[in-house]
């Protein structure tokens, strides 16, 4: 088997690979029968050179390998027909945007698997980068924060080498008196509340967090059944919330007026109510000033993300007044930081973190016989068809 680690070719550009040197080192010991090619690249975090070092073959011969593995959407022109490949193709939720790309995908008979549904028998997902996106979400927000008061300056987080130089530049400020909320116990709400520990933010109680006022930042983590209860009264609990997500009302607005920085790093599922809309921003009792929305769920649950941001550009401000545009430092405004890309600030250590989940799990599917399923369950194309599994996409893919 002879695997190919294809250049990123979308722009913006992305530095993250699936593989890292080391990864495909172990990949070769383990598995003697297979074989990497590495497609030179100008813009990996990982140089061909570091590859070289590891005596692994540089080569533009994509063409020779049977299985190519990418982080983004690759560009229609640049898909080689009959492959296997395995790419963040972004068409489950059918995004018009790249409807034509799986229309691509069908055409070249290529064999498609979706990072983002190679998950294990119970659905859980087995390789992301949630827990780096959380990591970066929570320091961009703590940057976001200073540079809408005024009171602290953080370099950008895309200038720092790893999560270590990250921790030590929010180790050199001192917060005031906030209180910081931060949604989520998945990859993302675990990867931001490494940050918020590592820097030694108090933990509080959500009795505490709501009822108390503290003399140093705090901060409280909350999942689903604490900012959403029953419509009718009964007690509810997480798994029937997320069986049942149309039977529950948000109940969020709590947080919302005791809470100065938000961050949403929680799993929307569809059918769940919004967090907070834009009539509560407006309320007077509604406090949030800094929103950090790593999970970046446009004109969604949290009412204060309008767009996406970028790297380049990650702050702006939300007028709750009038719902638009405004520029952050506006004392009336809200600072948004909502990147939809955020790992790609930390491109070695999210691509050494993912690298290690896809040797566990979906490397050896390809020489054990896909025993636990991993790979059929991920295969959203074969034979210039869609699978059973993704014979929902064939109206998308018709363009209905």
């Amino acid at each position: 088997m002879k695997f190919g680690i294809i250049r990123e070719r979308k722009n913006p550009p992305d530095k993250r690979v699936v593989l890292s040197p080391e990864a495909c080192s172990r990949l070769l010991m383990k598995h003697t029968e297979a074989s990497v090619v590495v497609e030179p690249s100008p813009i990996r975090t990982y140089t061909d050179s570091d590859y070289e070092a590891k005596r692994l073959v540089v080569a533009s011969t994509m063409e020779d390998c049977q299985v190519l593995l990418g982080v983004k959407e690759v560009p229609i022109a640049d898909l080689i027909p009959n492959k296997k490949y395995f790419f963040f193709s972004h068409t489950i939720k059918k995004q018009s945007y790249n409807r034509s790309l799986l229309q691509a995908v069908l055409a070249k008979n290529i064999e498609l698997y979706d990072h983002e549904v190679i998950t294990n028998k119970n659905g859980q997902r087995l390789v992301a980068f949630g827990r780096y996106a959380g990591i970066v979400g929570a320091y961009n927000g703590f940057r976001a924060y200073g540079l809408k008061f005024g009171t602290f300056l953080l370099p950008k987080a895309e200038t720092l080498k790893d999560q270590q130089a990250l921790i030590a530049e929010l180790q050199k400020i001192k917060l005031p008196n906030i209180k910081i909320l931060l949604t989520g116990r998945g990859r993302v709400g675990n990867g931001a509340k490494e940050m918020l520990d590592a820097i030694n933010l108090k933990k509080v109680t959500v009795k505490e967090y709501l009822e108390e006022d503290f003399n140093e930042p705090v901060y409280c983590q909350i999942d689903a059944s604490e900012y959403n209860k029953r419509k009718d009264g009964a007690r509810g609990n997480k798994q029937d919330f997320f069986a049942n997500p149309e039977q529950y009302m948000s109940n969020f607005f709590r947080f919302a007026k005791v809470t100065d920085f938000y961050i949403a790093g929680h799993f929307y599922g569809q059918g769940a109510p919004y967090l907070y809309t834009k009539e509560d921003a407006k309320h007077p009792d509604f406090k949030i000033k800094v929103v950090a929305d790593v999970s970046c769920d446009i004109d969604g649950p949290v009412a204060t993300t309008i767009k996406p941001s970028t790297i380049a550009d990650p702050i702006y401000g939300f007028d709750p007044k009038t719902g638009l545009e405004t520029d952050f430092k506006n004392p009336s405004a809200i600072a948004v930081m909502a990147v939809d890309n955020l790992p790609c600030e930390l491109p070695r250590d999210a691509s050494e973190g993912f690298g290690e989940a896809f040797l566990k799990h979906v490397i050896p599917a390809f020489f054990n016989g896909d025993k636990n399923g991993v790979l059929e369950r991920a295969r959203m194309t074969q034979n210039g068809k869609l699978t059973a599994r993704y014979a929902y996409l064939q109206e998308y893919v018709d363009g209905k």
